[in-house]
């Protein structure tokens, strides 16, 4: 029974565009034909229309100028004849005066004069007469036609601006205020699964609950719990906040919209609020639903007490009515609201309160695990070698992001193939962490001698203090090829801690200041080639004397401020005095960790001296060669603690 009512409901639809077509059709063979398409006469040559003529068969001939052809008309007796029984006698539609015969003729004067001398001379009593063949049909289709072209190019032109469907296309002008969320169809589109999301843990079980509360609302509701409106991603760029998203749209057997926090803006007053409610609309009408807003910061900016965009700011507006959607008067029940931004500090309070985004998601940059298991995500599709540890690989790229890993990944595969190999190895991914942190190898680069020399010495300063220092990152390598911007770079596996305490800051600062010592304790003289370093430590003193309380002077202050307010003032949060104080202060910690990167060099100049001959000989030296001239490091821990502690 079922099927009968399917195959009913299959019934073929008769399409306007068919009757259209079939109209359209008739005219032109109407105007094409002249309404003789069944009433063709035969066509006869000259020389028998001649014969025809002066044996007296021809009763009347009609000259057609502009078509140079002319209609033949028999006598009653002629048609008798065998001679002219294919002679058309009788049409299909019925009309008056069908010819005969249709003859083409060449010279219109020679042609008339030829009949007329054969009438004379005969004494026929054919008549010759003359016409002009119109289409008055015809004509008045060429006179319609720039009417028929501007009304077709108007309805082509509204149809498109009308077109948009239940998604809502939203870029033309009667449906800007429509909403521009993408319908994700699980079926069609490219599914992403929890299985693709590696580590987040915690982020993904959070989300996957929120998955469980559309699919079965009733475990949740039974006890009397309610759904939650929504939940923010927040995190650094590249943790995977939407990739969270994808995954949700993969799992979720619900609508899931998708969209950006930019789509709600346009040029038009009023166009953001009415794409949010048409948006909620639509989610409303298809419910349990989910929709996804990427970078929700572009609309829930704070909204601040000076307007100096107007009072009627659009921006505003459209937070307003994404509030009220969320949590208002009239509640969207089944609807909720995931949305991802890496600036939660600027967003709305009002926004983030409980209500509407009852959850805050962090997704933090991956520790060790959890890198491990978004290499061994993105090395699936690669073709790696069988011995390649991915566990050394994980703890290579501290302070990676998913994003990052997957960049690896990519070009350790670009590198392997650029060399000709077979399978990608461990030393293409060390290549590929080289290039993504410190840029392309430029040894085209021209460096003189003596800047060659004082590079040499200004890494292998860097080098001696970090290896000295208890707190100091443990050294992999340093190199004096150029590498993007910098003409020499040494890279360090820094532990990666939760708490700071002052003493591991100051020694960083220190080994990041030894660049500048070398050259001074050899050379006697300092160059412009430390600007990143004192970057670096010039923000990290400033952190310990402003953000964190670490200074004695300063006390236990802070002049942070996590809501991101601050940026917009006029006036520092403290006094001029204390302004001074803090200038001092950064001063001289900084001077302080310069002198002690000196002391350590001077004491160690023999040494400091034959690392730098050895890196002016090789170019790359490893942690291998610093063992050699400096011996063990006394600070290092012993590797099987490390694992007892773990």
């Amino acid at each position: 029974m079922a099927k009968e009512t399917k195959n009913q409901n299959k019934k073929p639809k008769v399409s306007p565009y068919w009757i259209y077509g079939i109209i359209i059709a008739v005219f032109l063979g109407i105007q094409l034909f002249g309404g003789s398409a069944f009433q063709a006469s035969k066509e006869i040559k000259t020389s028998e229309f001649i014969k025809y003529l002066e044996q007296g068969d021809v009763k009347e001939v009609v000259i057609i100028s502009n078509t140079k052809t002319a209609r033949v008309y028999l006598t009653d007796e002629a048609l008798k004849k065998d001679v002219h029984k294919n002679a058309k006698s009788k049409g299909f539609l019925p009309s008056g005066n069908i010819p005969n015969y249709t003859v083409k003729f060449g010279d219109l004067g020679n042609f008339e004069d030829r009949i007329d001398e054969i009438i004379t001379k005969n004494n026929l009593p054919t008549s010759r007469n003359a016409d002009i063949e119109n289409n008055a049909f015809g004509d008045f289709l060429i006179s319609l036609l720039p009417f028929i072209l501007i009304i077709g190019v108007w309805i082509f032109i509204m149809r498109r601006m009308s077109a948009g469907g239940s998604g809502g296309a939203g870029g033309q002008i009667f449906n800007i205020g429509k909403s521009k969320a993408k319908l994700f169809d699980e079926k069609t589109d490219t599914k992403t699964s929890f299985k693709d999301v590696a580590g987040l843990e915690g982020a993904k079980e959070e989300v996957q609950e929120i998955v469980d509360f559309l699919k079965f609302p009733e475990k949740y509701t039974s006890l009397g719990g309610k759904i939650p409106k929504g939940a923010l991603l927040v995190g650094p760029p590249g943790t995977g906040k939407t990739l969270l998203a994808k995954a949700v749209a993969g799992e979720a057997k619900v609508p899931f919209f998708s969209l950006s926090g930019s789509d709600f803006v346009e040029m038009f007053v009023g166009v953001g609020a009415s794409r949010v409610r048409d948006l909620f609309k639509q989610a409303k009408e298809k419910s349990p639903s989910i929709i996804f807003i990427d970078e929700i910061d572009a609309i829930g900016r704070a909204r601040g007490k000076s307007n100096f965009s107007g009072s009627n700011d659009e921006r505003e507006n459209t937070l307003n009515q994404l509030l009220t959607e969320m949590d208002g008067f009239g509640t969207n029940t089944n609807v909720i609201v995931l949305a991802a931004t890496n600036r939660a500090d600027v967003l709305d309070g009002a926004l983030m309160r409980a209500g509407r985004f009852d959850r805050q998601i962090y997704v933090d940059l991956p520790d060790v695990r959890e890198r491990k298991e978004i290499f061994e995500v993105h090395l699936r599709p690669l073709k790696k070698e069988e011995t390649l540890d991915i566990d050394f690989l994980a703890k290579q790229t501290p302070g990676f992001s998913g994003a990052d890993i997957a960049n690896v990944c990519n070009e350790a595969a670009l590198i392997a193939a650029r060399n000709g190999k077979k399978a990608v190895g461990k030393q293409d991914f060390l290549d590929a962490v080289d290039r993504i942190i410190g840029g392309l190898e430029k040894k085209n680069k021209i460096v003189t001698k003596e800047e060659k020399r004082a590079i040499a010495f200004h890494e292998a300063g860097h080098a001696t203090v970090s290896w000295m220092l208890e707190h100091a990152a443990p050294l992999v390598k340093v190199t004096i090829v150029p590498r993007g911007r910098s003409l020499g770079a040494a890279w360090y596996l820094p532990e990666e801690r939760l708490i700071v305490r002052p003493e591991q800051m100051l020694d960083e600062m220190c080994a990041t200041m030894g660049g500048r010592a070398a050259e001074k304790v050899i050379f006697d003289k300092i160059s412009t080639g430390a600007l990143s370093d004192l970057e670096k430590v010039t923000k990290q003193a400033r952190a310990m004397v402003t953000i964190y309380g670490l200074s004695d002077k300063i006390g236990n202050l802070t002049y942070y401020d996590s809501s991101g307010q601050q940026d917009y003032g006029f006036s520092k949060p403290y006094s001029e005095e204390t302004a001074v104080l803090i200038d001092k202060e950064i001063s001289e910690i900084i001077e302080e960790q310069y002198q002690r990167a000196i002391k350590i060099l001077e004491e160690n100049k023999d040494k400091l001296t034959e690392l730098a001959e050895v890196l002016l000989d090789k170019e790359v030296i490893f942690k291998d060669n610093l063992e050699k001239i400096f011996g063990k490091r006394p600070f290092e821990k012993d590797k099987s603690a490390l694992d007892e502690e773990e």
